[in-house]
C-alpha cells in the first residue's frame, strides 16, 4: 500500500491524506463533510491531470513510447484519482450515517 502512495506522488497523496484526516475531524464535529469530500475528489483529479500532462510532455520529447510503457503511466496517473474518489465516497457514507442519526 505504501508503494501506491509513492507511485501516486508524495505531494498529491500527502495532500489527500491530510484532507482525509480533516474529513475525520469534520465528521466528529459534524460540519463541512460534503465540502471536504468534494475537495478530495477535485485534488485527486488535479493530481491525475498534472501527472498526465508531464507524461505526455515526456512522450512528446522522446518521439514515441511502447504501449506497455504508456499503459503503466496511465495506471500510475490514476492512483491519485482513485484515492480522492475513495475519500469522497467515505464522505458520502459519513453524510448518510449522520442523516440517519439525527
Amino acid at each position: 500500500m505504501l508503494d501506491y502512495f509513492y507511485m501516486g506522488g508524495p505531494l498529491f497523496m500527502g495532500m489527500l491524506t491530510l484532507i482525509f484526516i480533516v474529513l475525520v475531524v469534520a465528521a466528529v464535529l459534524k460540519k463541512g463533510v460534503k465540502e471536504i469530500g468534494l475537495l478530495a475528489l477535485a485534488i485527486g483529479f488535479l493530481g491525475q491531470f498534472i501527472g498526465l500532462f508531464g507524461a505526455f510532455e515526456a512522450i512528446e520529447s522522446m518521439g514515441g513510447v511502447s504501449q506497455s510503457l504508456l499503459a503503466g503511466g496511465l495506471k500510475v496517473s490514476s492512483i491519485t484519482s482513485i484515492y480522492g474518489l475513495l475519500i469522497y465516497i467515505i464522505s458520502l457514507i459519513i453524510q448518510v450515517v449522520q442523516r440517519f442519526l439525527k
